[in-house]
């Protein structure tokens, strides 16, 4: 048995301990939710844009630019783990919310940002 010790940060700055016990095979822990990637593909209408660029937790908000196709839209092809997800585009620089997500949420700087659920 093992136990494992996760600290989780809440919206509000605050740290939670997080105490686990289990059984640990290292057989089957590859194969877990957590370890799995999904591909997920992202779509943003912006056919005036000059670029577009997707942010989000998974990448540690940095900056990974999108593919322009020829009917103005823009596709980012990411792989994602398992759970929930925060994004934005940067439509040339500026912060736009997806009309398509799972839902909104606020951030760490209580701004509204996109989530998507992955599972």
């Amino acid at each position: 048995m093992r136990t494992s010790h996760h600290w989780k940060e809440s919206t509000n700055g605050k740290l939670y301990f997080m105490n686990t016990t289990q059984q640990h095979n290292p057989e089957t822990s590859r194969y877990s939710a957590q370890n799995s990637h999904k591909p997920v593909n992202f779509y943003c209408a912006a056919p005036h844009a000059k670029s577009v660029e997707l942010v989000g937790d998974f990448n540690h908000w940095h900056p990974f630019p999108m593919e322009r196709s020829v009917d103005g839209w823009w596709l980012a092809h990411v792989e994602l783990t398992h759970g929930h997800h925060q994004y934005q585009f940067l439509v040339d620089g500026k912060p736009m919310l997806d009309p398509h997500a799972t839902g909104v949420v606020r951030d760490e700087r209580d701004k509204r940002v996109s989530l998507i659920a992955v599972s």
